[in-house]
């Protein structure tokens, strides 16, 4: 991990009192590896994705690795007609993060956070800001520390 994506996760951890466990782990090609290798099953792992409203602002959707974003339910709750998935470079432009490694901490940018209503009372990994790393928090904390908008906003993944 570069010094820099770690000063930026970990200080932006501290600022929001917050406690993050980041933990080195070979790289991952799928989610699913990267549960198998953290001895986590897939819904331990909470995807951050960087959605584009039709004003070209942004939000952060939290969902759990075996589910998928709804996007009738997150137009719903964010009460818009329109949102997308940006292309890479959008969201790296948007985080200050690569694709696989966005995480809320320390993104360039404070985005409003949505978080699937299931990740709650749980300890999940996230994204750490770099490939080959995973970060460790209670979901609880993490959404209190974003003012995170908690609702039902995924439905389950299609079979890959």
């Amino acid at each position: 991990m570069s010094d820099d994506s770690t000063s930026r996760v970990r200080d932006a951890a501290a600022a929001r009192g917050l406690e993050v466990e980041l933990v080195e782990r070979p790289a991952a090609s799928s989610l699913s590896e990267a549960a198998a290798l953290l001895g986590l099953t897939p819904a331990d792992i909470v995807k951050t994705l960087v959605v584009k409203r039709a004003d070209d602002t942004y939000l952060f959707a939290l969902v759990p690795g075996d589910r998928a974003i709804s996007w009738p339910k997150l137009r719903a709750v964010v009460g818009v007609n329109r949102l997308q998935l940006p292309d890479a470079e959008r969201a790296l432009a948007a985080t200050g993060y690569a694709r696989g490694t966005i995480v809320p901490l320390g993104s360039t940018t404070e985005w409003p956070v949505y978080a699937d209503e299931s990740i709650r009372g749980r300890r999940i990994a996230m994204g750490a800001g770099a490939h080959g790393y995973s970060l460790f928090v209670d979901a609880d904390a993490l959404i209190a520390a974003y003012d995170a908008t908690v609702a039902d906003i995924t439905v389950e993944a299609p079979a890959s």
